[in-house]
């Protein structure tokens, strides 16, 4: 049977590509793709695929926060982020979040091939290039960690904190979020006040460096 599995990555360039290679190997089939997080996640509930191949940076909701949700509503389903980020955090966070796998979008062809029949088969693939950084994550005591986005901000405020960011009023994130202006506004003075930033250029700033938002101000 074949490997079914979902690309999500917001560059069209990007996801066609990785869906032809996909499908020239003879034990997977490409059943879906997605061009932004929700649309993933909605995608993932839909087809149910066995893998999907997560972009981190992506718009609307990013790939960290989608695999969350994936790994939430579609347990069956493993998750591989294909990222440029390298950071630590990037890694680390991904984990967390619930991914069986991690790679680069460096990496050539034959290595994701790989790491999407690992995870289908149930085990977790890390890139040798990033190998390193996921030893350390585990070594580190605790209260060496610093405090970022995905420890101090909660779900709804980081999806809050990153649609402001990609430059939707308070209104469209109302109403991309399915909840009111009021409450979007709550939850903003509750982002501004835990991370001791008054303005929306120091937020945007903010949410590029820790990952939720590629979009620069």
């Amino acid at each position: 049977m074949s490997i079914r599995v979902l690309v999500a990555d917001d560059h069209a360039i990007v996801r066609h590509g990785l869906i032809r290679s996909i499908q020239q190997e003879q034990d997977m089939e490409v059943v879906g793709q997605a061009s932004e997080g929700h649309k993933a996640v909605e995608r993932a509930r839909e087809l149910t695929p066995n893998v999907v191949v997560m972009d981190i940076s992506m718009p609307g909701l990013n790939g960290i926060e989608a695999t969350r949700l994936i790994r939430r509503d579609a347990p069956e389903t493993r998750v591989i982020g294909l990222s440029m980020h390298s950071a630590r955090r990037f890694v680390t966070e991904m984990f967390k979040a619930g991914a069986a796998g991690y790679l680069l979008k460096d990496c050539e062809f034959d290595e994701l091939a790989e790491a999407i029949r690992a995870v289908a088969r149930g085990n977790t693939y890390i890139t040798p290039a990033i190998s390193s950084v996921v030893i350390e994550s585990y070594i580190r005591q605790p209260q060496q960690e610093t405090d970022g986005a995905f420890s101090v901000l909660t779900a709804r405020e980081r999806e809050v904190l990153q649609l402001m960011a990609e430059g939707h009023s308070t209104r469209q994130v109302a109403r991309r979020l399915y909840i009111s202006p009021k409450t979007v506004e709550a939850h903003r003075l509750k982002v501004m006040r835990k991370l001791d930033i008054d303005n929306v250029a120091q937020l945007t700033k903010y949410a590029i460096q820790e990952g939720l938002t590629s979009v620069q101000p």
